[in-house]
């Protein structure tokens, strides 16, 4: 992952080349999480009735294949654009919306039409009409972002990338897909962590898709490869030695009862539970102790806990903060990844696990019991960086590189905003 500056200059060394030659071809903190508008999901449905290029909603898997043929499609399409002096910036100075007429309209149809969002045929004026609104809701879900026609700063920003910062984000993911595509198994899992996406997948073609929150900017999800062994239903929740340091014992030097209204309890390292009125929160010892979350309504993960062994201790859970699925910025967590609608997913897992079919989990919910399951076939699972990729002619994605690990600080969007 530390190559993507790497190839990142490569690629744009390769086009420098190609253009002299005349080519134009875990959790949040712990306050938040037991308390318990937004970003586009990419696979919405669009009608690309005024653009050129396919529908944005797809089932083809991120890394197939496929996908990669596309994504190569893609960096042809972009050097082509680069090659031909890229686009003009739109200036970001007042809200353009549907049924504004505004001589910033100009700019941003022709904008549009170099990417494909917006047909030729619809031609230049100054009026946003229902084919501009319809291109913007296209580019909107291209780039992760809130699909509701308006010109905010966020769709400024990522409007206004330049094609050669875009080309080069292309040909660097191109790279991460041709590492893995066509590798991951015939049945698996995807978090792809820039997207904040999940992906169940099954002979080649995504049979559910779901919104996630991933680790912050100072807290990142991992990469991992590995495999669900294991359910849990109404699990525990053990509070990390992170969590603990930075956020519990912060907590506790200003709310003395916040464990005990929490329903979190501390256990020393011989198991005996201990009371949190006899330690002394005056100093970072308690980070030595045990902090268990009893199941039940207020737990961090909800009603269920996805388990894989991986070195960085990482899992995917249910959370009681659901409303955190619909901002536009998903990077909330310790690293762990939340999963909207996560008992969809589960079930998928559970398919060949006898006696675990929706009607028994939802029954084990209920019970309020903590029930681990073992995953009779363990089904791989895949946490991928990828900020850019195509599913389809014209269909080019990206998303924030939210990490920096594509080599431009202008595909940092969200975080600088």
């Amino acid at each position: 992952m530390r190559t993507s500056r790497r190839l990142f200059l490569s690629g744009a060394s390769l086009l420098a080349a190609a253009m002299v030659a005349g080519r134009a071809s875990a959790q949040d903190v712990i306050g938040d999480i037991l308390k318990s508008s937004a970003r586009g999901n990419w696979d919405d449905q669009f009608d690309a009735r005024a653009s050129e290029g396919g529908k944005v909603a797809s089932t083809l898997p991120i890394f197939s294949p496929q996908t990669v043929a596309f994504t190569e499609q893609a960096v042809a399409q972009y050097q082509s654009i680069v090659g031909q002096g890229g686009w003009v910036e739109v200036p970001a100075t007042k809200k353009l919306e549907l049924g504004v007429d505004d001589p910033d309209v100009v700019p941003l149809r022709k904008r549009l039409m170099i990417a494909g969002d917006l047909s030729q045929s619809a031609g230049i004026s100054t009026a946003f009409d229902s084919y501009v609104d319809s291109a913007v809701k296209r580019f909107q879900l291209r780039h992760g972002l809130p699909a509701d026609g308006s010109m905010g700063k966020y769709t400024y920003a990522a409007m206004n990338v330049s094609a050669q910062i875009r080309l080069g984000q292309l040909q660097t993911n191109l790279q991460r897909l041709k590492e893995k595509a066509g590798t991951l198994g015939n049945r698996y899992v995807l978090v792809d962590i820039p997207a904040a996406q999940v992906e169940a997948v099954e002979n080649d073609r995504v049979v559910l898709r779901h919104t996630a929150i991933v680790g912050k900017i100072d807290r990142q999800t991992p990469i991992v490869n590995s495999k669900i062994n294991e359910i849990i239903v109404n699990p525990y929740w053990n509070a990390p030695v992170s969590i603990v340091r930075k956020d519990i014992i912060p907590l506790m030097r200003k709310d003395p009862n916040y464990l005990k209204n929490s329903h979190i309890r501390l256990f020393a390292p011989d198991g005996s539970e201990v009371d949190p009125m006899n330690v002394d929160w005056s100093t970072d010892d308690a980070a030595k102790y045990r902090f268990r979350q009893d199941p039940g309504s207020e737990n961090a993960m909800a009603s269920v806990k996805i388990n894989f062994p991986s070195p960085d201790g990482v899992y995917m859970h249910d959370t009681p903060q659901q409303s955190l699925f619909g901002k536009m910025m998903r990077f909330d967590s310790s690293g762990c990844v939340r999963v909207q609608n996560v008992r969809d997913l589960v079930t998928w897992v559970l398919r060949d696990t006898p006696g675990w079919d929706r009607q028994h989990f939802e029954a084990a919910i209920k019970t309020g019991q903590n029930t681990p399951i073992q995953v009779t076939n363990p089904v791989p699972v895949h946490f991928l960086y990828l900020s850019a990729w195509s599913t389809g002619p014209g269909v080019v994605q990206f998303r924030d590189d939210v990490y920096a690990l594509d080599g431009a600080s202008e595909l940092q969007i969200t975080s600088s905003l």
